[in-house]
């Protein structure tokens, strides 16, 4: 029986990981300053609990606290989840329109330039408190932080994929009559394709930073003035169980980029299958 690790077993050694990083995490946590700091894991399970199974159940061995009651974390979650996904999107096109434009037009390039690399060196941040006073303490304001992240990634990746276009392929393109909107669609955006989505692997995380961050910052609602208020009364507790509620959101956003680019990027040929060829 082979137990290195390899592609067929690779779930496994995932999952066992997980469990030993859990494992140590519960023993570290026997120790009242390191649950302090670090909370314990089946607190932490005890608050996810309460937030989406809000079941009354007695103190026991594995909660001895008890399980505190609903938070709401439908509408909380709901906020945060709408903010991301409209910064995402928003983002997302922004930053396409700009790379393409960019990359196809060397005198707007030229001009624009400095501009766009004073813009991607400003730490967005300091953006938050301009956005709530431009749209208010809605969700509109952490959208817009949340484009600031995403829309940089895609616009720098696009631009560089345009950018990484064969002179050789643009030629005998042309020589072949091409317009420039053929060009467009059977050159350009196929190039750019698999620097788009692996943009949008990296945007996805960022578009949640931006909201939390923004809920953060001031907000009446979602994960992130969850973990605001708890954070003021040291309830590490909820904060990890905010964390793990957040990432767990993030990678199945992440699953479904991925799904959607297996579904688009069909035509270009897997690992195996170059190594084959």
């Amino acid at each position: 029986m082979n137990l290195k690790p390899n592609e067929r077993n690779a779930r496994a050694w995932q999952i066992g990981l997980l469990v030993l990083l859990l494992v140590l995490w519960h023993l570290a946590s026997r120790s009242d300053k390191v649950a302090f700091f670090f909370g314990q894991p089946i607190q932490v399970l005890g608050r996810i609990w309460s937030w989406f199974l809000p079941v009354a159940l007695p103190p026991n061995v594995l909660f001895p606290e008890g399980l505190p009651g609903n938070a709401d974390i439908y509408r909380h979650l709901g906020t945060t989840l709408l903010e991301t996904v409209l910064a995402f999107g928003i983002g997302t096109v922004l930053g396409l329109a700009f790379g393409l434009w960019l990359a196809l037009s060397p005198m707007a390039s030229m001009i624009l330039d400095p501009y766009i690399k004073a813009a991607n060196s400003m730490p967005r941040v300091i953006l938050a408190p301009i956005f709530g006073l431009w749209f208010g303490l809605g969700i509109w304001s952490k959208v817009a932080l949340a484009v600031t992240l995403v829309f940089f990634i895609v616009f720098f990746n696009v631009y560089q994929g345009v950018k990484e276009v064969s002179p050789t392929v643009l030629a005998n393109a042309r020589m072949l009559g091409a317009s420039q909107r053929q060009l467009l669609r059977t050159v350009y955006l196929p190039s750019a394709t698999s620097w788009v989505f692996s943009s949008l692997h990296t945007s996805v995380g960022l578009a949640f930073v931006g909201a939390v961050v923004g809920e953060y910052l001031g907000s009446a609602r979602g994960v992130g003035y969850l973990i605001l208020q708890a954070e003021g009364t040291f309830d590490v507790n909820t904060v990890f169980a905010g964390i793990i509620v957040l990432t767990a959101f993030a990678l199945v956003l992440d699953a479904l980029v991925g799904l959607i680019e297996r579904r688009l990027m069909t035509w270009q040929p897997q690992a195996g299958e170059t190594e084959k060829i």
